[in-house]
């Protein structure tokens, strides 16, 4: 890696650190002053980082199974931020510990007959055996591909190569599944009477979007130095347009299908989710969502001359970040406050903990990004990558 690289990237997990132990500290403060708003506002910030985490392994395990070229400038970023997931696991203890405040089976009303119904799943020690099992397989996977994926810049090339397509296969369809299952245990079920058979699937896609969104600004902060600046060309950057146009779709697809589907029953069970979601102040949420997450990025993102320009999109990646915490932010906090108005008054503790863990997030990652080659040179494609970086820059 050359001495540009180090440095550009060193300078990341610098700022990453101080803005993490910054907010880290004012997290602190937010929990001495009102420990249950700190585990509620703790929530929507993990899962948020913990969607860019897992977006990378998926990623990256899609990049082995397509075996295309597309992939290969930015492979290291996916891999540095599939490392970041022992990580997040270990910021999942204050959501063990605060598992009463945010989940209401917990300590469930015994008349109510539809959570003894789901006790056998909701349940605070099953629940925490399957989340051990989602960190040791989404860890496994990430661990022992990027393994194989550092080996390779040493050894022979060609059976390393196979045996990472061989394991993606089978990673994605697990990635899939326990993410849909981590997405019940940790959102859905903070509104335990309510259930959606899309909503796994929307938060696979929703985590390949913020992936791909944090990969471009990465790959923009690192486009001027070695060996980044020979690969990436315009071709890169319209690729990586079109996968974030393409999840942006998939995200408002599966999130019309499911509100088209619990409109038209308009069960007792499904459609109060989706009332909590209209009431006061967070109808305004509800139509941001809309023209903001959606119109707005997909008819940018339309036009080639936008996806070909690094300079728009980056800016549109940054814009797609804060619109997946807003997203986040509209799915969880309105089962707490049960359609009442967002408080103003704990803004500054959402901002702090969302400070806190990305800072340490972004520094944990930047770390495993400078430790190892900044390309993959023996990848076998990566000379067709490189052929493909003579075009226009």
């Amino acid at each position: 890696m050359s001495q540009d690289a180090q440095s550009t990237i060193s300078g990341l997990q610098t700022k990453g650190l101080i803005v993490g132990v910054l907010g880290l500290v004012g997290a602190g403060a937010a929990f001495s002053m009102d420990p249950d708003q700190f585990y509620k506002s703790y929530l929507s910030s993990y899962l948020y980082w913990m969607a860019i985490a897992l977006g990378c392994l998926g990623w990256t395990m899609i990049h082995h199974v397509t075996q295309g070229p597309w992939g290969v400038p930015v492979k290291r970023i996916w891999e540095a931020g599939a490392r970041t997931i022992p990580l997040m696991a270990v910021f999942f203890i204050p959501i063990y510990f605060g598992m009463e405040t945010l989940f209401s089976w917990v300590t469930p009303d015994p008349a109510d007959g539809l959570i003894a119904f789901k006790s056998p799943f909701l349940d605070p020690t099953w629940f925490v055996i399957r989340a051990f099992l989602y960190f040791i397989i989404w860890s496994g996977l990430a661990y022992v591909l990027t393994g194989l994926s550092y080996k390779q810049d040493e050894e022979d090339i060609q059976p390393l190569f196979t045996r990472m397509r061989v394991i993606s296969g089978p990673g994605l369809l697990a990635g899939a599944i326990t993410v849909t299952f981590m997405s019940v245990d940790w959102a859905m079920s903070v509104d335990p009477h309510w259930f959606s058979t899309i909503f796994g699937f929307l938060f696979v896609a929703s985590d390949l979007l913020a992936a791909m969104a944090f990969t471009i600004i990465i790959a923009k902060l690192l486009e001027d130095v070695e060996p980044t600046k020979t690969l990436l060309n315009t071709q890169f950057w319209h690729d990586y347009g079109n996968w974030l146009m393409a999840t942006t779709m998939l995200w408002a697809y599966l999130s019309f299908s499911q509100f088209l589907i619990i409109w038209s029953g308009n069960t007792q069970e499904e459609a109060p989710w989706y009332l909590d979601r209209m009431g006061d102040g967070w109808v305004v949420i509800s139509l941001v969502l809309i023209v903001f997450h959606f119109a707005v990025p997909f008819t940018t993102l339309l036009t080639r001359r936008t996806k070909r320009a690094k300079g728009i999109l980056v800016k549109i990646a940054i814009y797609m970040l804060v619109m997946r915490y807003i997203d986040l932010y509209w799915i969880i906090q309105p089962s707490f406050l049960h359609g009442h108005a967002p408080h103003l008054s704990s803004l500054w503790v959402d901002v702090a903990i969302l400070a806190g863990i990305g800072g340490i997030f972004v520094a944990f990652f930047a770390w495993h990004l400078k430790a190892k080659k900044l390309a993959p040179v023996q990848d076998p494609r990566y000379k067709q990558a490189l052929e493909g970086a003579g075009g226009q820059h």
